[in-house]
């Protein structure tokens, strides 16, 4: 079973005394609902929310250069990117780029709760993606 639906705005529920954190999805209007139930753990798939061209420090956590003793605009520069042996750049060597806009699977989201007429299921947490993004859900 896949449903397809958009994410909306992230917003709270309250069960018994707990305040739980949840993610509201706008299923499809052909889609049924009759097979998903409460309590259960589904795979939510989404596009990531798109970063731009950011550095090494954002994209992979770098530490950067230090401050001081004699550094110059190195802060936050990527450092060493290789021996001198190869005589080039080995594939793979994590560097400044895009960021970000990637599917991303997140796995055992629970389903808290379910509005069958206006086709809207609550999951537990947080899905990948902006508001109004596309979301791909699967048992």
């Amino acid at each position: 079973m896949k449903l397809s639906g958009t994410k909306l705005k992230m917003s709270q529920i309250w069960k018994g005394d707990a305040c739980i954190a949840v993610t509201p999805v706008q299923i499809a209007e052909n889609a049924d609902l009759s097979e998903v139930k409460e309590g259960e753990k589904m795979k939510v798939s989404g596009v990531s929310k798109g970063r731009g061209f950011q550095g090494v420090v954002k994209r992979y956590g770098f530490a950067g250069g230090p401050k001081s003793h004699g550094q110059k605009d190195r802060l936050r520069a990527p450092g060493s990117i290789g021996a001198t042996a190869p005589q080039r750049v080995i594939k793979g060597r994590r560097m400044a780029g895009h960021m970000g806009v990637e599917k991303i699977t997140v796995k055992n989201l629970e389903v808290v709760e379910i509005k069958n007429e206006e086709k809207i299921i609550f999951m537990k947490g947080a899905i990948p993606g902006p508001v109004g993004g596309k979301i791909e859900i699967q048992k």
